[in-house]
């Protein structure tokens, strides 16, 4: 996400404007920015066990400069990305949700005949049928329930909220919970505009019961489906099953409206973060932690601008990784786990954002 410049009606794949397709063209969304200030809390839970993992393939910007002509200088000024992983061919999203959950549960000292529910967050799944999560399941022998959750970019917020209800609930002991995307095969590599944002990965949680401070201490998700054609893959559903003209057209491609998505993601995880801070009465220097969903460094460095946010406070690995959408926050905190920069007792903000439009901010009590 970022200020591309790109609209529409002219886009990168010269599409041609939503109405040809029978979209109805988004509304303002200006008028949404104080659509909800409904919150929940939900305590008892806790992260028992993080784990992540990403391709081996590094591309560089340099790389993108050899084989497209981009600018790598142009590359990181706008969106602080200086490489993204990109997973093999023999790779899919399933595979890169089994490895996180692997990782986690090796680093949790997980029984897997423990884990009585699978929720995974992705919007690249493998397949249309199987899912994802079915996948995952029966790659590591879980006996349990499993589903996905399509939100984009908010998808393991999603999830995380959804599995902690049923473990909140005592109907689930132990939840794993997977937020990943194979990006890389639904961007165009010659839209410059888009594929140097994404990259592919996945991280994953164990869930458990905790103390009652601990869990969910305020959480707010939201949706404006009016935004939805700002950030979409116009042909491949039932809405319009993929055609030869389409393929020609790049219609199967993620397409964006970057500069829209910008001023929207900005607006919308401001406004969730301040409602969020605001319910449960604490300043940002309360906060121990901040991983934002990694999309872009513009976008971060505006949040945390406006709403005062120690930058030693936010935790980043755009750089490194790009866009990876579901994967996103979980690749970040397992990360910030590992370089200690989390302990039990802690307050963190996770917040994520994307196609939908959709948002998601929670308060965790560590």
């Amino acid at each position: 996400m970022y200020d591309s410049g790109v609209s529409r009606a002219t886009n990168s794949q010269g599409n041609g404007s939503d109405a040809s397709l029978g979209v109805v063209p988004h509304r303002s969304i200006e008028s949404k920015s104080n659509w909800t200030r409904r919150t929940r809390s939900l305590m008892g839970v806790q992260v028992a066990a993080t784990g992540s993992y990403v391709p081996d393939q590094i591309v560089t910007n340099a790389d993108l400069q050899s084989r497209f002509g981009y600018d790598p200088a142009w590359i990181e000024q706008r969106t602080g990305i200086l490489a993204r992983r990109y997973a093999a061919p023999e790779q899919a999203t399933s595979d890169l949700c089994i490895e996180a959950a692997k990782r986690a549960i090796r680093n949790g000292r997980i029984d897997v005949r423990d884990i009585d529910l699978v929720v995974v967050g992705t919007f690249t799944p493998d397949f249309q049928c199987p899912t994802t999560a079915n996948l995952v399941q029966e790659a590591l022998g879980i006996d349990a329930p499993a589903m996905d959750l399509h939100a984009a970019c908010s998808g393991f917020v999603y999830a995380l909220v959804t599995a902690a209800q049923y473990v909140a609930t005592g109907n689930s002991r132990t939840a794993l919970v997977i937020g990943g995307d194979c990006n890389s095969r639904i961007v165009n590599p010659l839209d410059q505009k888009v594929a140097p944002l994404f990259g592919d990965g996945a991280g994953a949680v164990i869930l458990t019961r905790g103390d009652a401070h601990q869990g969910l201490v305020c959480y707010q998700l939201g949706s404006d489906g009016g935004g939805g054609c700002m950030l979409d893959r116009q042909a491949g559903g039932t809405k319009n099953p993929v055609t030869h003209e389409d393929l020609d057209a790049g219609r199967q491609f993620l397409q964006m409206d970057g500069r829209n998505v910008f001023k929207w993601a900005v607006r919308a995880v401001t406004d969730s973060i301040e409602t969020v801070m605001r319910k449960t009465g604490l300043s940002s220097h309360d906060v121990a932690l901040y991983v934002l969903h990694q999309a872009n460094i513009r976008i971060i460095n505006n949040v945390a601008e406006q709403l005062a946010i120690p930058v030693d406070k936010m935790f980043n690995n755009l750089q490194s990784y790009g866009n990876t959408s579901g994967g996103s926050i979980p690749i970040a905190l397992d990360e910030a786990i590992q370089a200690g920069r989390l302990n039990r007792g802690d307050t963190l903000l996770m917040s994520g954002f994307g196609a939908g439009l959709t948002w998601g901010t929670c308060l965790f009590r560590w």
